[in-house]
């Protein structure tokens, strides 16, 4: 049987947080939520609620890498946030490349809010590295 877990994902932002939810069962991520708050305590105050109601067993954040692939600004405030989720939340956190995922998600939800989205987008991409004999219906 292959490895069942839940997953949250995350599109950080300054500004908003896009989340996504995932299992590996099924190998699929759907938008969740957006969360709006500017302060640090609503967020993270969100964040355990959605972690109690979800029950996950990992979480993915997104990386936003510049187009060549290196780091920069906005890629330490995500490692930040990942290590912040680590220490309040003690759960494995796993990082994946979020290039292009906010121009996919707009080409989903045009001007719409488009962070959950994203967060999605970024958690499917979690789930498409995965080795293949982790992949859905695939035996161990």
């Amino acid at each position: 049987m292959p490895d069942e877990r839940t997953l949250l994902a995350f599109d950080y932002g300054m500004a908003r947080i896009g989340v996504a939810l995932g299992n590996t069962i099924l190998g699929t991520a759907r938008p969740l939520e957006i969360i709006n708050s500017p302060e640090k305590a609503k967020r993270f105050a969100r964040i355990e609620e959605l972690v109690v109601q979800w029950q996950p067993q990992a979480i993915v954040v997104g990386l936003p890498l510049t187009p060549d692939g290196g780091e920069q600004i906005a890629s330490r405030q995500a490692r930040r946030f990942a290590n912040q989720l680590i220490g309040r939340l003690g759960l494995p956190v796993f990082l994946v490349d979020e290039r292009d995922s906010s121009m996919e998600a707009q080409a989903v939800v045009g001007n719409a809010p488009d962070d959950a989205v994203a967060a999605a987008i970024i958690l499917q991409r979690y789930f498409d590295d995965l080795p293949s004999d982790r992949q859905p219906g695939n035996a161990p």
